[in-house]
Protein backbone atom coordinates (compact mmCIF):
# COMPACT_ATOMS: atom_id res chain seq x y z
CA UNK A 1 0.00 0.00 0.00
CA UNK A 2 1.52 3.33 -1.09
CA UNK A 3 1.20 6.19 1.32
CA UNK A 4 2.35 9.73 1.82
CA UNK A 5 5.49 9.90 3.97
CA UNK A 6 3.74 12.33 6.32
CA UNK A 7 0.99 9.82 7.10
CA UNK A 8 0.77 6.22 8.24
CA UNK A 9 -1.34 3.27 7.22
CA UNK A 10 -3.53 4.03 10.23
CA UNK A 11 -4.41 7.48 8.90
CA UNK A 12 -5.69 5.88 5.72
CA UNK A 13 -7.53 2.98 7.31
CA UNK A 14 -9.36 5.05 9.91
CA UNK A 15 -11.17 6.99 7.16
CA UNK A 16 -13.60 4.10 6.58
CA UNK A 17 -13.23 2.35 9.96
CA UNK A 18 -16.25 0.86 11.78
CA UNK A 19 -18.11 3.98 12.96
CA UNK A 20 -19.95 2.76 16.05
CA UNK A 21 -20.82 -0.24 18.25
CA UNK A 22 -23.98 -1.05 16.32
CA UNK A 23 -22.03 -1.35 13.08
CA UNK A 24 -19.45 -3.50 14.80
CA UNK A 25 -22.05 -5.88 16.23
CA UNK A 26 -23.49 -6.41 12.74
CA UNK A 27 -20.17 -7.99 11.72
CA UNK A 28 -20.38 -10.69 14.40
CA UNK A 29 -22.87 -13.16 15.80
CA UNK A 30 -24.10 -12.60 19.36
CA UNK A 31 -22.01 -14.23 22.13
CA UNK A 32 -23.26 -17.52 23.52
CA UNK A 33 -25.15 -17.63 26.79
CA UNK A 34 -22.18 -19.35 28.44
CA UNK A 35 -19.81 -16.59 27.32
CA UNK A 36 -22.00 -14.05 29.11
CA UNK A 37 -22.91 -16.12 32.19
CA UNK A 38 -19.29 -17.02 33.05
CA UNK A 39 -18.56 -13.40 34.01
CA UNK A 40 -18.69 -12.97 37.79
CA UNK A 41 -17.94 -10.25 40.33
CA UNK A 42 -15.99 -12.40 42.79
CA UNK A 43 -13.60 -15.32 42.86
CA UNK A 44 -14.61 -18.96 43.12
CA UNK A 45 -12.43 -21.70 44.59
CA UNK A 46 -11.38 -22.61 41.05
CA UNK A 47 -10.39 -19.08 39.99
CA UNK A 48 -8.45 -18.68 43.25
CA UNK A 49 -6.51 -21.80 42.30
CA UNK A 50 -5.80 -20.40 38.84
CA UNK A 51 -4.35 -17.23 40.37
CA UNK A 52 -2.24 -19.42 42.66
CA UNK A 53 -0.76 -21.16 39.61
CA UNK A 54 -0.08 -18.04 37.54
CA UNK A 55 3.50 -16.77 37.34
CA UNK A 56 2.77 -14.07 34.77
CA UNK A 57 0.16 -11.30 34.77
CA UNK A 58 -0.39 -8.71 32.05
CA UNK A 59 -1.66 -5.41 33.47
CA UNK A 60 -3.68 -3.07 31.26
CA UNK A 61 -4.18 0.56 32.26
CA UNK A 62 -4.81 3.99 30.78
CA UNK A 63 -4.09 7.54 31.88
CA UNK A 64 -6.64 10.31 32.30
CA UNK A 65 -6.37 11.19 28.58
CA UNK A 66 -7.04 7.60 27.49
CA UNK A 67 -3.45 6.73 26.52
CA UNK A 68 -3.22 2.97 26.99
CA UNK A 69 -0.47 0.73 28.34
CA UNK A 70 0.02 -3.00 28.92
CA UNK A 71 2.83 -4.16 31.19
CA UNK A 72 3.88 -7.66 32.37
CA UNK A 73 4.33 -8.64 36.01
CA UNK A 74 6.05 -11.89 36.91
CA UNK A 75 7.11 -13.97 39.88
CA UNK A 76 6.89 -17.46 41.29
CA UNK A 77 3.48 -19.12 41.01
CA UNK A 78 1.20 -17.53 43.58
CA UNK A 79 3.06 -14.20 43.71
CA UNK A 80 -0.29 -12.41 43.30
CA UNK A 81 -2.04 -12.40 46.69
CA UNK A 82 -5.77 -13.02 47.02
CA UNK A 83 -6.84 -10.75 49.89
CA UNK A 84 -10.51 -11.77 49.75
CA UNK A 85 -13.03 -12.96 47.18
CA UNK A 86 -13.13 -9.51 45.53
CA UNK A 87 -9.58 -8.21 46.00
CA UNK A 88 -6.12 -9.17 44.72
CA UNK A 89 -2.73 -7.50 45.22
CA UNK A 90 0.28 -7.55 42.89
CA UNK A 91 3.69 -6.71 44.42
CA UNK A 92 5.66 -4.20 42.34
CA UNK A 93 9.08 -5.77 41.79
CA UNK A 94 12.05 -3.67 40.70
CA UNK A 95 11.71 -2.62 37.06
CA UNK A 96 12.66 0.32 34.86
CA UNK A 97 11.20 2.82 37.33
CA UNK A 98 9.13 4.56 34.64
CA UNK A 99 6.03 3.79 36.75
CA UNK A 100 3.75 3.90 33.68
CA UNK A 101 1.21 1.45 35.09
CA UNK A 102 1.22 2.79 38.65
CA UNK A 103 0.87 6.40 37.50
CA UNK A 104 -2.05 5.41 35.28
CA UNK A 105 -3.77 3.64 38.17
CA UNK A 106 -3.27 6.64 40.45
CA UNK A 107 -4.77 8.86 37.72
CA UNK A 108 -7.84 6.78 36.86
CA UNK A 109 -8.34 4.17 39.58
CA UNK A 110 -8.87 1.42 36.97
CA UNK A 111 -6.95 -1.60 35.66
CA UNK A 112 -7.39 -4.90 33.85
CA UNK A 113 -5.46 -8.14 34.44
CA UNK A 114 -4.76 -11.25 32.37
CA UNK A 115 -3.33 -14.17 34.35
CA UNK A 116 -1.14 -16.60 32.38
CA UNK A 117 0.11 -20.04 33.45
CA UNK A 118 3.18 -21.22 31.50
CA UNK A 119 2.53 -24.47 29.66
CA UNK A 120 -1.25 -24.14 30.00
CA UNK A 121 -3.82 -22.53 27.73
CA UNK A 122 -6.21 -21.49 30.51
CA UNK A 123 -6.10 -17.77 31.26
CA UNK A 124 -8.13 -15.57 33.59
CA UNK A 125 -9.33 -12.06 32.86
CA UNK A 126 -10.05 -9.58 35.62
CA UNK A 127 -11.16 -5.93 35.51
CA UNK A 128 -12.09 -3.41 38.14
CA UNK A 129 -11.24 -0.56 40.45
CA UNK A 130 -7.57 -0.22 41.29
CA UNK A 131 -5.26 1.65 43.62
CA UNK A 132 -1.59 1.72 44.60
CA UNK A 133 -0.93 0.86 48.24
CA UNK A 134 2.17 1.39 50.39
CA UNK A 135 0.63 0.13 53.64
CA UNK A 136 3.36 -1.76 55.55
CA UNK A 137 0.96 -4.44 56.82
CA UNK A 138 0.03 -5.30 53.24
CA UNK A 139 3.53 -5.09 51.77
CA UNK A 140 4.91 -7.39 54.49
CA UNK A 141 2.65 -10.16 53.12
CA UNK A 142 3.91 -9.77 49.54
CA UNK A 143 7.42 -11.20 49.70
CA UNK A 144 7.18 -13.76 46.87
CA UNK A 145 9.38 -11.61 44.63
CA UNK A 146 12.25 -11.58 47.14
CA UNK A 147 11.38 -8.93 49.71
CA UNK A 148 8.53 -6.56 50.56
CA UNK A 149 7.91 -4.30 47.53
CA UNK A 150 7.90 -0.52 47.53
CA UNK A 151 4.20 -0.65 46.62
CA UNK A 152 1.46 -2.96 45.49
CA UNK A 153 -1.19 -2.67 42.83
CA UNK A 154 -4.51 -3.59 44.44
CA UNK A 155 -7.50 -4.48 42.26
CA UNK A 156 -11.10 -4.55 43.45
CA UNK A 157 -12.81 -7.09 41.22
CA UNK A 158 -15.80 -6.00 39.15
CA UNK A 159 -15.44 -8.61 36.39
CA UNK A 160 -13.65 -11.95 36.44
CA UNK A 161 -13.94 -14.79 33.94
CA UNK A 162 -11.83 -17.47 32.23
CA UNK A 163 -10.72 -16.54 28.73
CA UNK A 164 -10.97 -18.70 25.61
CA UNK A 165 -7.66 -20.58 25.01
CA UNK A 166 -7.78 -20.20 21.22
CA UNK A 167 -5.20 -17.38 21.03
CA UNK A 168 -2.53 -19.38 22.85
CA UNK A 169 -3.36 -22.44 20.78
CA UNK A 170 -3.19 -20.50 17.50
CA UNK A 171 0.07 -18.90 18.54
CA UNK A 172 1.58 -22.26 19.59
CA UNK A 173 2.80 -20.44 22.69
CA UNK A 174 3.76 -23.63 24.52
CA UNK A 175 4.89 -25.75 21.54
CA UNK A 176 8.68 -25.46 21.21
CA UNK A 177 8.67 -27.44 17.96
CA UNK A 178 6.75 -24.56 16.36
CA UNK A 179 8.85 -21.73 17.78
CA UNK A 180 11.07 -19.69 15.48
CA UNK A 181 14.84 -20.24 15.80
CA UNK A 182 16.55 -17.86 18.21
CA UNK A 183 18.42 -16.06 15.42
CA UNK A 184 15.19 -15.25 13.58
CA UNK A 185 14.65 -12.21 15.76
CA UNK A 186 16.90 -9.33 16.84
CA UNK A 187 18.30 -9.69 20.34
CA UNK A 188 16.99 -7.59 23.20
CA UNK A 189 20.24 -5.62 23.17
CA UNK A 190 19.94 -4.92 19.44
CA UNK A 191 16.39 -3.64 19.83
CA UNK A 192 17.32 -1.46 22.80
CA UNK A 193 20.37 0.01 21.05
CA UNK A 194 18.25 1.02 18.05
CA UNK A 195 15.62 2.56 20.32
CA UNK A 196 18.13 4.59 22.34
CA UNK A 197 19.72 6.25 19.26
CA UNK A 198 22.94 6.94 21.18
CA UNK A 199 25.94 6.40 18.83
CA UNK A 200 28.40 6.24 21.72
CA UNK A 201 26.82 3.00 23.01
CA UNK A 202 27.66 -0.47 21.72
CA UNK A 203 25.88 -3.82 21.78
CA UNK A 204 28.34 -4.90 24.48
CA UNK A 205 27.32 -1.91 26.65
CA UNK A 206 23.64 -2.83 26.38
CA UNK A 207 24.27 -6.52 27.00
CA UNK A 208 26.22 -5.68 30.16
CA UNK A 209 23.48 -3.33 31.37
CA UNK A 210 20.87 -6.04 30.79
CA UNK A 211 22.97 -8.63 32.63
CA UNK A 212 23.38 -6.28 35.59
CA UNK A 213 19.66 -5.51 35.65
CA UNK A 214 18.82 -9.23 35.81
CA UNK A 215 21.49 -9.92 38.43
CA UNK A 216 20.12 -7.25 40.76
CA UNK A 217 16.44 -7.59 39.81
CA UNK A 218 15.21 -7.92 43.40
CA UNK A 219 17.13 -4.95 44.81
Amino acid sequence: MKQDLATSAFDSLRLDAVPDQEALRRVYELPSDAAVRKQMTELTEQTRRLIGCASLVLVASADAEGNCDVSPRGGPAGFVAVLDSRTVAIPDATGNKRLDTLQNVVATGRAGLLFVIPGRTTTLRMNGRACVSTRPDLLSQLTAVGKPPASALVLGIEEVYPHCPKALLRGAAWKPDQWLPADAQPTSAEVTLAQLRMPELTIADIEQAEADALKYRYE
